[in-house]
Order: C-alpha cells, then structure tokens, then sequence
C-alpha cells in the first residue's frame, strides 16, 4: 500500500495522513507495509500514482491533498485536473486509488474535515482503498 500526499497546504494534508495511517493500524496494517510518497502539490499526486500504480508493487493507493478555493479560476483547474487523473490511473491500472483530495472553499473546511468536526476525510480514503482492494482481491479469485 502507498500514500501519497501533497506538501502544499501541509498544515491539512499531515493532519490527512495522520488519519489514514490511523485506519491502516486499525485495519491491521503495519507501518512496514505503507510507503508513503510526499509530492510537491495536489496536481502531483496523479503523475505519482500512475507511476506507482504502474510498478505493481501495491494492491490500492490514497491520495491525499488539500485544494482551498482562491481569488482565481485556478482551483477549477487544479481540484479538476486532480480529481481526472486519479480516477484515471485508477482505471487504466485496475489499482483502487482512493481520493482524499480536499476540495474546498476554505481553510476552515480543510480543517474541519482533516481530523475536526467533520472527522477526517484521510481516515474515510483509506477505508475506501483498504475495502475495494478486498473487493478486487475477491473479484479475481472468483472461478
């Protein structure tokens, strides 16, 4: 399994990463067995995963990042961009990639969802991750 995470935002995204390393443990999952990969912004993560994705070295990825709206037109790209490539490499590699990129307006919603009142959207992707990597696991073995 990998996590890859963005550092831009940092302040939210290690507070993600805390939590999906919290449902790792929870899920029985050791620390050995996580790879976690720092890219430098949300937009990283895609090109990120499709290489890791591409080693076939992991049976599900979690992207982590933290888009917060701005003045400019330049979240639409970014949040958009992200959110196609993920889903892409996902695909193209048959490898659960789950998305706990944070879309939003404000730094106070990023902070509430990375671990505040609206619990932490890390936790929720690598739940998501851990169970479709169970579901596919199950697909393949079927006879």
């Amino acid at each position: 399994m990998a996590v890859l995470v963005s550092r831009y935002n940092e302040l939210v995204t290690r507070r993600l990463l805390d939590g999906a390393l919290e449902c790792a443990r929870e899920a029985g999952v050791t620390g050995e067995e996580i790879d976690i990969v720092w890219v430098p912004g949300a937009f990283e993560l895609g090109a990120a995963a499709a290489e890791l994705a591409g080693s076939g070295r992991y049976v599900a990825l979690v992207a982590l990042g933290a888009v917060i709206r701005g003045d400019t037109p330049h979240f639409d790209y970014v949040a958009g961009e992200t959110a196609r490539a993920i889903s892409s490499v996902a695909l193209q590699h048959a490898t659960p990639v789950a998305f706990g990129v944070l879309t939003v307006d404000t730094l106070e919603q990023a902070t509430d969802r990375a671990g505040g009142k609206a619990g932490n959207k890390g936790h929720e992707a690598m739940s998501a991750a851990l169970e479709l990597a169970d579901v596919l696991r199950q697909l393949r073995e079927r006879p």
